[in-house]
């Protein structure tokens, strides 16, 4: 599995995870969190490791569906991108340092 993969279902978890059941987030979070492997939740849970491969799978889905309808973490990618060239303005306009200290403000608070 990639790193950008997890990296991004990692970030869907974060934003999602209460729209899951329990099992959900307890298979994820073994998954992609702890890192173990299918067999190691099937095992624990007491299930068959093609049972963890589907349900990590419907959820991965699941999770990319509500961000495709919800698109929280591209909107928190966004105001990422925009508070990092606000700073680097900064660097080369020092006569809008209040206005764009004011502005950086406002967005970290919403984070």
């Amino acid at each position: 599995m990639s790193l950008v993969k997890t990296t991004r279902i990692n970030f869907l978890f974060d934003f999602y995870q209460p729209l899951l059941t329990d099992k959900q987030r307890a298979y994820m979070n073994l998954y992609y969190l702890e890192d173990l492997s299918l067999g190691e939740i099937a095992e624990e849970y007491n299930v068959s490791r093609q049972a963890v491969y589907d349900n990590v799978r419907r959820t991965e889905a699941m999770l990319e569906d509500y961000e495709e309808k919800l698109q929280l973490f591209s909107k928190f990618q966004k105001r990422l991108e925009v508070m990092e060239e606000m700073e680097q303005m900064l660097e080369h306009e020092p006569k809008q340092v209040e206005a764009f200290k004011r502005l950086l403000n406002v967005l970290k608070e919403h984070d």
